[in-house]
C-alpha cells in the first residue's frame, strides 16, 4: 500500500510503506471543480423534477462530513515531520495557530460579517418564495454571495494554491452543487451563471496563495504550518456539516496566517 506524500519521502507506520511525490507541480484546479459542481447540480435539478428523499439528504451529509475529516486529517499527516519532537513541536504550533487566529477573527468580528452576508443571501431567497414567479437575478445575487463566501472555499482555495491540495474545493463543489438542484428549481437556469463570480474569486484566492507562498513563505516548514492549521481547520468545519454543534468557522480564518508567523517565532 503506498500513499504520495513528498518527494523522496518514506516512511513506515505499522508496517504500511508511506511514500510520497511533490506535489507542489501540480496545476491547482480546485476552483474550476467547484464551478463545475455548480453547473452539474444545476442540470441535474433542471432535469430531476423532484427534491431529494430525506434519507438520501441525510446519507450525503453524512458522507460529506465524513470526508471532510478524512481529507483535513490527511492533510496533517502529508505535513507533519513524523512521529518525532519535531513533529509533535509543528502539532503543537498549528494548534496554537487555530487558538489564536480564532480569538483574532472574533476582535475582527469575521464570523458576523458573514452572518450579515448569509442574512442578506437568505433574505433574498425569502422573498422570491414569497413573489414567484422569482426573479433570476435575486437568486444568481444570492447564490454567488452564499457560495463566495463560505470559510470552506476560502481553506481550500489557499490549500490548493500553496500545494494543489484541491479536495477542499472538490467537496465544496458537490456542497454547492446540491443547493443548487434547490436554487434552479425557484429561479429558473440563469441562477447557474453563479459558477463564473465562484470559479473568478476562488481563482484569485489560489493564485493569490501561490504568490504569497513565493514572497513570503520561503521555507518548506512555513508552508507545512499553514497546511496543517488548514487540517485542523477543516476538521472542525466537519461538525458543521455533520450537524454536531455550531461553530464560528469564519473566526478560524486568521489561523492560516498566524500559522507561519508562530513558526517563524519559534524556530
Amino acid at each position: 500500500m503506498r500513499i504520495l506524500r513528498c518527494a523522496g519521502d518514506e516512511r513506515k507506520l505499522f508496517f504500511v510503506s508511506i511514500t510520497g511525490s511533490a506535489r507542489h507541480n501540480r496545476r491547482v484546479i480546485g476552483a474550476f471543480l467547484n464551478a463545475l459542481g455548480i453547473l452539474l447540480g444545476a442540470l441535474f435539478g433542471l432535469a430531476w423534477r423532484e427534491p431529494l428523499a430525506l434519507p438520501t439528504q441525510k446519507f450525503l451529509q453524512s458522507a460529506l462530513g465524513a470526508f471532510t475529516v478524512f481529507f483535513g486529517l490527511r492533510l496533517v499527516w502529508e505535513n507533519v515531520n513524523g512521529l518525532s519532537a519535531a513533529g509533535l513541536k509543528q502539532l503543537l504550533t498549528a494548534a496554537l495557530a487555530v487558538l489564536l487566529g480564532h480569538l483574532l477573527g472574533k476582535i475582527l468580528g469575521l464570523q458576523k460579517m458573514s452572518n450579515r452576508l448569509g442574512r442578506h443571501a437568505s433574505e433574498r431567497l425569502a422573498s422570491a418564495q414569497l413573489q414567484l414567479p422569482a426573479r433570476p437575478a435575486s437568486g444568481l445575487l444570492a447564490a454567488s454571495i452564499l457560495f463566495c463566501a463560505a470559510p470552506l472555499g476560502i481553506v481550500g482555495a489557499v490549500t490548493d494554491g500553496l500545494g494543489g491540495y484541491f479536495f477542499p474545493l472538490a467537496l465544496k463543489a458537490v456542497m454547492d452543487g446540491l443547493a443548487m438542484t434547490s436554487f434552479v428549481k425557484l429561479f429558473r437556469w440563469p441562477v447557474a451563471l453563479a459558477a463564473l463570480p465562484v470559479f473568478l474569486f476562488l481563482n484569485g484566492l489560489t493564485f493569490a496563495a501561490q504568490a504569497g507562498a513565493r514572497l513570503w513563505l520561503t521555507s518548506p516548514a512555513l508552508l507545512q504550518s499553514v497546511n496543517l492549521t488548514g487540517g485542523f481547520v477543516l476538521c472542525t468545519m466537519a461538525l458543521v456539516i455533520l450537524g454536531v454543534r455550531r461553530v464560528e468557522l469564519a473566526n478560524f480564518l486568521p489561523a492560516l496566517v498566524m500559522a507561519p508567523l508562530l513558526t517563524r517565532l519559534f524556530t
